[in-house]
């Protein structure tokens, strides 16, 4: 293979703004773009202005019956407030499967408004290993989450209408499950009465609000495969229960039709670039650590009949995004990836060998060694689904050569290929050495993916085997809710359902604090819910939000438009 995409020279230099390199970067038209490295005509597109489109419902179905290309799933160690960088190690290894000739896409979530504001700002890549235009990319995109928060709320809209008018059946108000939901960081709104002012203003009773992310519908809107399973999927979805303990689902209240309109433009999935004019699809945007954490299955699977590479991500560390993708995406789907690359930084190995973020830049190869051990643990869990995953160590200017080395050390002691890529200062040139590493593996032939448990095992079990397997949790604390919900669930037919952890992303167990590689804890889940249209069970561990709040000092605080009405800070 050959190099094919040169850098753009007049970018700003590596550490500038990501805004500032993304809005640098000369973005060719996405139509032509589109036909020349997927073919994909032009009017099989809907042209969101000229560097966005939407792939058709129509073109999509037409690639139903074509040959699948291989799939690489990106995954990392545990976060830390160093940095990983996931998302711009999957852009930058697209980038660089494209500089060596590859025919390759990479499939992404789209990032939500809540981080955007909150935590962490953009998250479409960084440095020279960016999806573009950022900006539109990171506010508003082409209005998928919009869609996905109205269909929710006209739910929500028509439960308590549905209660109003007393229509049947007959919903217990004491019984609804169906919250609100906004894709915004606000956590006065976790908890909250409604239905205040007498009769002509609704049924007053306690209600409450999840952030978009964690919606059933953004669930559903990732697995479905087309618009007709969208709407059965969002028929089945349970919003409450009768006086009786009867389930009441979206059906029964007349709901499925009209979310599944609201839902009918979005569904079709994103295409976009990155600044090399590699192909990017970024469709839809579930959390990795309080859902499944992956990109619509629409979007994985035409990228596949389009391309002979698929890179793909899974949301936070392979415990959380990694597993889900296996146990649900995997499980419901039918697709299996060809490869695995687990993204690790010097700087998240030294924090999670005791390194204070402060001291970060110091060169500290002990402290490098004793992080490893959460590096060593991703690696094993990884290779209980049967995939011997490759290490990319995601570069940044300071890391020093023995640091490096000691990574190397510890990945060939432990049997894995280990590749350093400088994407974010070289953008695909250097991923090169990453790319081809992805490619000898692909060559190799396909390994056969395990799931971590049956079907047909009960739900406190698959709950438990998650926690043994891959948390190394000595056992599960159901609380009392928790035991009751599950039982219920399996009562109801849903016992096959696979599960979904929520908790913390930043430890092995459901504490923050506990760095590193921890054995022998507990996995507190104090409740269960069940996800019924998009075919899972979510546990509610330990104090994890399905709301998050801002914090202290959000990102908000620095995003602004300067003088000539560009924005400032996104990233």
């Amino acid at each position: 293979m050959t190099k094919t995409t040169p850098l753009q020279p007049d970018l700003p230099p590596p550490g500038a703004p990501d805004i500032e390199i993304a809005r640098a970067a000369k973005m060719r038209p996405i139509l032509g773009l589109a036909e020349e490295k997927l073919g994909i005509p032009p009017e099989a597109l809907v042209p969101y202005g000229h560097y966005k489109a939407k792939v058709s419902h129509d073109y999509i179905a037409s690639l139903k019956d074509k040959p699948l290309g291989k799939l690489v799933l990106v995954t990392a160690v545990t976060p830390t407030p160093a940095g990983e960088g996931k998302t711009t190690t999957s852009v930058g290894l697209n980038d660089g499967l494209n500089h060596i000739g590859a025919k390759s896409v990479v499939c992404l979530r789209e990032p939500s408004l809540g981080p955007c504001f909150g935590m962490k700002g953009g998250a479409a890549g960084g440095g020279r290993a960016q999806v573009v235009p950022m900006e539109d990319i990171n506010l508003h995109f082409n209005g998928d989450f919009h869609a996905i928060t109205a269909a929710h709320n006209l739910l929500s809209a028509m439960v308590d209408n549905h209660i109003h008018w007393g229509h049947e059946p007959k919903i217990d108000p004491r019984q609804i499950v169906w919250k609100r939901v906004l894709d915004m960081n606000d956590r006065a709104l976790r908890d909250i009465v409604i239905g205040l002012g007498g009769p002509v203003h609704g049924v007053p009773r306690q209600d409450g609000f999840d952030i978009t992310v964690a919606s059933e519908v953004m669930a559903i809107f990732c697995l479905a495969n087309d618009l007709k399973d969208l709407q059965e999927r969002l028929g089945r979805m349970i919003v409450g229960y009768t006086y009786d303990k009867q389930p009441v689902t979206a059906r029964d209240v007349g709901a499925d039709g009209a979310m599944a309109v609201l839902l009918k433009d979005a569904l079709q999935p994103n295409l976009v670039q990155s600044i090399e004019h590699a192909p990017a699809f970024i469709h839809g945007g579930p959390f990795g650590n309080i859902a499944h954490g992956c990109n619509s299955v629409m979007a994985t699977r035409s990228a596949l009949a389009l391309s002979d590479i698929v890179v793909t991500e899974a949301g936070f560390g392979a415990d959380l995004g990694a597993e889900k993708f296996f146990d649900i995406k995997c499980r419901q789907s039918g697709l299996r990836p060809d490869a695995v690359v687990l993204v690790c930084t010097i700087r998240a190995l030294k924090m999670q060998g005791g390194v204070a973020r402060a001291d970060l830049d110091a060169e500290n190869v002990q402290a490098v060694k004793d992080g490893a051990v959460n590096l060593k643990r991703h690696i094993a869990n990884l290779e209980q689904f049967g995939l011997k995953p490759i290490v990319a160590i995601n570069h940044f200017v300071k890391d020093s050569e023995a640091e490096i080395e000691a990574v190397r050390a510890i990945c060939k002691a432990r049997g894995v290929k280990v590749e350093l890529s400088r994407h974010w200062e070289m953008g695909g040139e250097g991923a090169a050495d990453l790319a081809r590493a992805v490619v000898d593996e692909l060559e190799t032939g396909s390994p056969k993916v395990e799931l971590l448990y049956p079907d047909d095992i009960s739900l406190a079990d698959k709950i438990l085997t998650v926690a043994q397997k891959v948390y190394r949790a000595h056992d599960i604390h159901l609380s009392a809710k928790a035991r009751r919900s599950l039982e219920q669930f399996e009562e109801m037919g849903y016992g096959h359902l696979p599960v979904c952890i929520a908790k913390t992303q930043y430890s092995f167990s459901a504490d923050a604090k506990q760095m590193g590689a921890p054995t022998g804890h507990f996995l507190p889940v104090r409740e269960a819910r069940l996800s019924a249209g998009a075919g899972f069970i979510v546990a509610i561990c330990g104090d994890i939000m399905t709301m998050p709040g801002l914090p202290r000092k959000p990102a908000a605080l620095d995003i602004h438009l300067d003088e000539n009405g560009l924005i400032q800070n996104l990233s």
